[in-house]
C-alpha cells in the first residue's frame, strides 16, 4: 500500500515494527489479527540477527530501520525500542514520510517529548501513543460514566501498582534501569499505563508531592518505590504507589470516586461500579460479565461463565484495538484517541514526580 492510496480499504496499511524487546510479540500478534486491513511487512532491529529470527517465527521480511524508512510502501512504523531512544527514532519515521505510534512512554525527558509532538503535529501525519488500558471495556465504561455525570464531582483518585520485578529483570538489558534509557523505574515503566489512565478519568494534575527509594534492587540507578500525593486541577485529590519490590507482586488498581458514584478497576476489570440509588455492581468474572451486570443485563453469572473464549478480553486485546483504532485514523484523517499531548502530559507528571522527591517539595505540573 502506497502513501498515495491510505484510504482504499481494499488496501492494507503496510507496517513496520522496530525492536524486538518484550513487548513485540504481543504487537506482532495483534497487527497479525488485524488481517486482511494491516500487513506486517517488516521488523527491524539494530541485532540483524534478532529481527531475522522473530521475522521467521512470524513469516514476514526482516530489513534495517533505515531501510524501512526509505521504503514507499511502508506506510505506518510501530515502535518497541528502549524507552530513551523512542523520540529520535520516530522523529526519523515522521520526517520519512511514515506514521508513527511508540509504545510507552513517548520518550523519558519532556523536552524529548515536546520536540517529537512538534514535529508530529506539523508532519500531517498520524502519530500515538500506546496506551491500550484507555481500550479496555471496563476503562471505557467508567470514562461513559464519569462524562454523563453519573459519579457527581469526583473528589478522589486512588492508584496502586504494587508489582515485583525480580533483580535478573533488570540485569537482561544494560537499558534497564538506567535514566538516561529507562527514564525512571517502577513509576516511568510499570506505572505510567495507570497514570495515563488517572489522568484520561480524573482530568489534569495541578501539582504533586512525591517519595521515592530504591529499597530491594541492585545495580540500578532508578526507584523500585515511590509514594505521590497529587491535587488534580478540578480541585480533586489523588494518591499514587508504584513499586517493583512488592514480592510476590499484585494487581494493578485504580479507583475513582465521586459525589453519586465510583469504580473501582482493578487488573483489567471492572470490579466495583456504584452509582446512589442503583444496585452496586462487585464482581471478579471478566469484563463481559462486569460490564453485562453494570449495565443493568439479565444475564446470569452461570450463562455467563459459559459464554465462549471469544467473548473474554484477554492480554493483547487492547493492543489489537489501539492499532485498529491507529489504522482507521490513518484511512480517515482522525485523531486518535491516545495523541501526542497526552503522551507529553503522561511524562510530564512523572518527570514532576521525580523532581518533586528530589527536592521535597510540592512541584507543579507543567
Amino acid at each position: 500500500m502506497s502513501q498515495t492510496n491510505q484510504s482504499d480499504p481494499s488496501s492494507p496499511v503496510r507496517f513496520a515494527l522496530v525492536g524486538c524487546g518484550s513487548i513485540a510479540k504481543t504487537q506482532i500478534k495483534a497487527l497479525q489479527e488485524l488481517t486482511p486491513e494491516v500487513e506486517l511487512a517488516y521488523i527491524c532491529d539494530r541485532v540483524p540477527e534478532r529481527s531475522a529470527e522473530l521475522a521467521r517465527e512470524f513469516s514476514v521480511g526482516s530489513v534495517s530501520f533505515e531501510e524501512a524508512c526509505a521504503n514507499p510502501d511502508v506506510d505506518a512504523v510501530t515502535f518497541c525500542t528502549p524507552s530513551g531512544i523512542h523520540a529520535g527514532q520516530a522523529i526519523e519515521a515522521l520526517r520519512s514520510g511514515k506514521h508513527v505510534i511508540v509504545e510507552k512512554p513517548m520518550d523519558v525527558t519532556v523536552a524529548a517529548c515536546e520536540k517529537l509532538k512538534a514535529v508530529a503535529e506539523s508532519s500531517g501525519l498520524q502519530f500515538s501513543v500506546i496506551s491500550q488500558h484507555r481500550f479496555d471495556p471496563s476503562s471505557q465504561k467508567v470514562r461513559e460514566a464519569i462524562g454523563s455525570g453519573k459519579f457527581g464531582d469526583l473528589i478522589f483518585a486512588e492508584a496502586r501498582i504494587p508489582w515485583y520485578r525480580t533483580q535478573e529483570y533488570y540485569d537482561s538489558g544494560d537499558w534497564r534501569g538506567t535514566w538516561e534509557l529507562d527514564g525512571g523505574g517502577c513509576l516511568m515503566n510499570q506505572g505510567i499505563h495507570t497514570v495515563d489512565l488517572m489522568l484520561w478519568l480524573a482530568g489534569k494534575a495541578k501539582r504533586v508531592f512525591a517519595r521515592m527509594k530504591t529499597v530491594a534492587h541492585e545495580r540500578i540507578e532508578v526507584e523500585d518505590l515511590i509514594s505521590v500525593q497529587v491535587e488534580f486541577e478540578s480541585g480533586m485529590m489523588g494518591s499514587l504507589v508504584a513499586s517493583t519490590a512488592l514480592y510476590p507482586g499484585y494487581p494493578v488498581s485504580l479507583g475513582l470516586f465521586g459525589t453519586s458514584g465510583s469504580a473501582m478497576i482493578v487488573g483489567d476489570e471492572l470490579e466495583t461500579f456504584a452509582v446512589r440509588g442503583e444496585e452496586t455492581i462487585r464482581g471478579k468474572g471478566s469484563n463481559a460479565h462486569a460490564l453485562q451486570v453494570a449495565t443493568g443485563g439479565t444475564r446470569s453469572a452461570t450463562a455467563e461463565a459459559d459464554k465462549s473464549k471469544k467473548d473474554e478480553w484477554n492480554w493483547g486485546d487492547a493492543h489489537r484495538e489501539q492499532l485498529k483504532e491507529f489504522v482507521s485514523c490513518i484511512r480517515s484523517g482522525a485523531e486518535p484517541t491516545v495523541s501526542a499531548a497526552d503522551g507529553l502530559n503522561a511524562v510530564s507528571f512523572i518527570q514532576s514526580c521525580y523532581e518533586s522527591a528530589r527536592s521535597g517539595d510540592w512541584v507543579d505540573v507543567v
